[in-house]
């Protein structure tokens, strides 16, 4: 019988193919990035083939290290599924990396119906600020803007469009909202990471120029924004789903202005092998049924 390869290193392959970086892996599996190299230098001389090259600071798979990592991926979720069917084992909790300002105004107003559904499954909530490193130490789930990961199953929950909103007690009911009577109110500005100043990429993307005259107030982040509009200080910009149940209370009013796209989307990821745990699956299927129901609320 020919002897199997190396189950170790076929992990520690799994790992850097999915994270494409041997020091993630290794910190996911808690060795060292030296200890990394060496499994799969191990693997490639098992079999004879290169199965990662690198392309400056970056690693990319070969064909061959393609092939070796679709097949591991189908075989892991076999083990996997073996695994729970002899330990009964059925894991109901789980971890979910969010953005907070995803987390504050969209999913944790929804997941009372989702407890309501699935009792049986316990949902931890880690806040996050920046793209994590997608790896079981820090979530089971991820809602973040990382996207076409490798060993990740990933569905886009929301495409990024920003609204220009204030409160209603801001605006003058006798005042028509127009470009010109907008110039003339102070604006609220969040310093996004990757964007820079919103109003500016707003002005940028839809050809105006602002004044430099114009009043700004600048906040790190879009939640002090959103409080900041409902609190009658000025104009925010926000994305259209966070501020829909504020709008539709009465708390703030989207104005007529042009909207923007930030090209950024707030995707859903787990690994591929994890999408049919039970819980899991119950947590995506409710997801895209509630991002369902929001378009078609919106139509």
């Amino acid at each position: 019988m020919r002897k199997l390869p190396p189950l170790r290193a076929l992990q520690v392959f799994e790992a850097a193919a999915r994270h494409l970086n041997f020091s993630h892996a290794a910190a996911e599996l808690c060795v060292t990035q030296s200890a990394v190299s060496h499994q799969i230098k191990q693997l490639e001389n098992y079999f004879g083939e290169t199965l990662f090259q690198r392309q400056g600071r970056q690693y990319q798979l070969t064909e061959k290290g393609d092939i070796l990592f679709e097949e591991l991926e189908s075989l892991f979720n076999q083990l996997n599924d073996l695994s729970m069917k002899i330990t009964g084992e059925q894991n109901q909790k789980l971890r979910l990396a969010v953005f907070s300002s995803f987390a504050i105004k969209w999913l944790i107003p929804r997941l009372g119906d989702f407890k309501k559904q699935h009792p049986q499954y316990n949902i931890r909530l880690n806040m996050i600020t920046d793209e994590p490193t997608l790896t079981d130490t820090i979530a089971d789930m991820f809602i973040c803007g990382r996207d076409d990961q490798p060993g990740f199953w990933q569905t886009t929950l929301h495409h990024e469009r920003l609204i220009a909103v204030c409160s209603p007690e801001f605006i003058d009911k006798t005042v028509e909202v127009s470009l010109p009577w907008f110039t003339r109110q102070p604006l609220l500005v969040v310093d996004e990471p990757g964007l820079g100043l919103d109003w500016d990429f707003w002005a940028q993307q839809n050809q105006l120029t602002l004044p430099t005259s114009q009043q700004r107030h600048i906040f790190s982040h879009v939640l002090l924004a959103i409080e900041a509009a409902t609190a009658g200080q000025g104009v925010a910009l926000a994305s259209d789903f966070m501020v829909d149940s504020d709008i539709k209370a009465g708390k703030l009013i989207a104005l007529n202005l042009p909207d923007v796209f930030t090209h950024f989307k707030f995707n859903f990821l787990c690994k591929q092998r994890s999408k049919t745990h039970p819980a899991i699956h119950a947590f995506i299927v409710w997801l895209q049924q509630q991002v369902a129901d929001e378009k078609k609320a919106n139509t």
